[in-house]
């Protein structure tokens, strides 16, 4: 069986503009996930599952509210039930499997089309090293190019290297046969952070999950060691550090239609 879903290989970049300058980059790869056809990947792939240790897999609960309920009626049941009131058909999630077990995604995307195929909402899924999630639900107006540009105020704690006054910028490329979203954060001062993703689709099968496997073979757990040798760097540097925030008790910020005008 053919499947949607597919790879894209690529690299993160993150660049600190205050108080010092601070820069990080390191090659990761995704998968965009097609929400609907992750039992069939099960099925049919040898080293790819669905809830259960594999070289690649995809934990559910690694996503969304963490419950037992499948993600993508999770998804469906959020959007339904928010101030959106969208009903929609696809879902695709661009996210890093788990390696060998192990998974961590400080950004996760969900790109949700209705039922004719135009895509309704973007929802950023953020993770922090304290275990805390939080989504940013924007809804979408029309593509320029395949170009989306969306605006929010930060709600959630990420990094104690960042204040909570905020306002974070997207710019997203859509998935095609490649893939960019560049996020700038701005506090009162003006732009403080921009980090962006960026990679080039592969087919996603056996053969492509392999080679991966021996070109990124600890690829999460070089994620969040990353986060924390940089950590480490930035304090040495003579970063601030600030005091957790604890996430907020509504799992998402939902950004009205009227805010993107």
């Amino acid at each position: 069986m053919t499947v949607r879903s597919s790879l894209y290989v690529g690299n993160v970049f993150h660049h600190r503009m205050r108080p010092r300058v601070h820069k990080l980059r390191y090659g990761v790869f995704w998968m965009l996930v097609d929400l609907d056809e992750l039992d069939a990947m099960d099925g049919t792939l040898r080293f790819f599952s669905r809830n259960r240790f594999n070289l690649t897999s995809f934990h559910d609960a690694d996503h969304g509210n963490g419950g037992a309920i499948p993600l993508a009626r999770q998804i469906r049941d959020l959007l339904r039930t928010s101030e959106v009131a969208t009903e929609v058909g696809r879902i695709d999630l661009l996210c890093m499997p788990r390696v060998l077990g192990y998974g961590f995604n400080p950004l996760s995307v969900y790109f949700c089309y209705r039922p004719d195929g135009s895509l309704a909402v973007i929802i950023y899924e953020v993770h922090n090293t304290f275990g805390e999630r939080h989504s940013y639900i924007i809804p979408c107006k029309p593509a320029d190019n395949g170009r989306i540009e969306q605006q929010c105020v930060k709600a959630f704690f990420v990094s104690p290297f960042l204040d909570m006054e905020m306002h974070y910028s997207f710019r997203v490329d859509l998935p095609a046969e490649t893939v960019r979203i560049t996020i700038q954060g701005d506090d009162p001062q003006g732009p403080t952070i921009l980090a962006s993703l960026a990679g080039s689709r592969q087919v996603l099968n056996d053969k492509s999950l392999l080679r991966l496997m021996v070109s990124h073979p600890v690829m999460t757990l070089k994620v969040i060691a990353a986060i924390h040798w940089h950590a480490l760097r930035m304090i040495l540097k003579g970063f601030r550090l600030r005091r957790h925030v604890s996430a907020p008790r509504c799992r998402a910020t939902v950004v009205p239609s009227a805010e993107l005008a």
